[in-house]
């Protein structure tokens, strides 16, 4: 489907994890820039609760762990988090996705965010057990902690 958020294609689907951050710029100093870091490190600090080390890679989207050097020697990076963001009128639409447990073999009909020669990868696919519900536990205490506010909970229908 078609939206109005940066970067190039995307997967959202079973396993993966997406926050939607709704939030008026203009009383965060109106930082685009900013905002983009601290989604950054929204992610990155949840990967820190499961010893996962998260990290930002320049002139590429998303967030990477490196697996180390591959049989070539070159470091393997494989995105684990995705970014896209939309601004309009200061407010904020879209955000972020972490991949938890999703089928990865769902990405190879796309090149993620237009960022070719690189794969992805998950929680489970790095060895980590865990849950859909535990992981959106620790992304909601991280988002209080990198942006300084409190999460609301929306009553499910």
């Amino acid at each position: 489907f078609r939206t109005g958020r940066g970067g190039h294609y995307t997967y959202h689907g079973p396993g993966q994890l997406v926050g939607y951050v709704m939030m008026d710029l203009s009383q965060r100093n109106s930082d685009v820039r900013q905002f983009v870091h601290d989604l950054e490190s929204w992610l990155i600090e949840t990967l820190a609760k499961f010893d996962i080390r998260g990290e930002r890679r320049d002139g590429r989207v998303g967030i990477w762990v490196d697996l180390g050097p591959s049989h070539k020697g070159e470091h393997h990076d494989l995105k684990i988090g995705a970014i896209g963001v939309r601004v309009r009128r200061w407010v904020s639409y879209h955000g972020v996705s972490l991949n938890v447990e999703p089928d990865l073999d769902h990405y190879s009909g796309i090149v993620p965010c237009g960022i070719k020669d690189h794969g992805v990868t998950s929680l489970v696919n790095l060895g980590i057990t865990t849950t859909l519900k535990e992981v959106a536990a620790s992304m909601r205490g991280t988002f209080e902690y990198v942006f300084g506010r409190e999460t609301v909970n929306q009553p499910s229908d």
